[in-house]
């Protein structure tokens, strides 16, 4: 069973999407995501999320990884849906094409749930990838004794707000508000670098 990718070309961006089981269109020149995945600055990775509501076309933001940690290069891998059991590991990549998801990844899960709504300090919960209700969302990788995390109340952070040995770890949350009495969240692997406003503005819809 192979499994292919798109990568798509956008504000002179190219951006590599979730793994797939689907079929290559004709003529389509496929390589290998490894290909891919080597080309990448390892020490800053760029992440998109696509988010999407009833009446609103698909709006992006990115994030940028602090790679040195666990939490952000398991986050890089439900991205990519490149964490598979052993008979899916002989993948490609291909450049055009769109099915239904398979594997590991944050492909349609949904933004579970908004903490402190309206207030400093706000944030958004999502990332169960396995059960898409907040009950789930294992880790991916070995729990890894590292100190390298950060500590933010910035909108923008990204953060878990499981231990790394959690059987939820996989979920993440975004800070949409700054907090103003300088309460600082741990475990921070990431940042929005742009499209924050889209997350901002998914706080006031429900089934992102």
């Amino acid at each position: 069973d192979l499994r292919y990718s798109r990568i798509t070309l956008q504000d002179d961006q190219l951006y590599l999407h979730t793994l797939q089981h689907q079929p290559p269109p004709t003529h389509t020149h496929t390589i290998q995501v490894t290909e891919v995945m080597e080309a990448l600055e390892t020490s800053s990775t760029l992440v998109f999320l696509d988010l999407a509501w009833p009446g609103s076309p698909r709006r992006r933001l990115h994030i940028q990884l602090d790679t040195d940690t666990m939490m952000a290069r398991q986050f890089v891998l439900l991205c990519t849906g490149q964490h598979q059991p052993a008979s899916y590991l002989n993948t490609k990549l291909l450049c055009t094409g769109q099915q239904k998801q398979s594997g590991s990844s944050y492909l349609n899960t949904k933004l579970l749930w908004v903490w402190n709504k309206g207030q400093p300090g706000e944030f958004v919960g999502g990332g169960d990838y396995q059960y898409n209700n907040g009950e789930g969302g294992a880790p991916l990788l070995p729990h890894q004794l590292d100190h390298r995390y950060q500590k933010s109340g910035s909108a923008g952070a990204v953060w878990s707000r499981y231990d790394p040995c959690s059987n939820k770890s996989s979920q993440f949350c975004i800070i949409t508000r700054d907090h103003t009495s300088g309460l600082k969240w741990s475990g921070v692997f990431g940042k929005v670098v742009s499209g924050l406003d889209v997350v901002r503005a998914a706080v006031n819809h429900s089934d992102i």
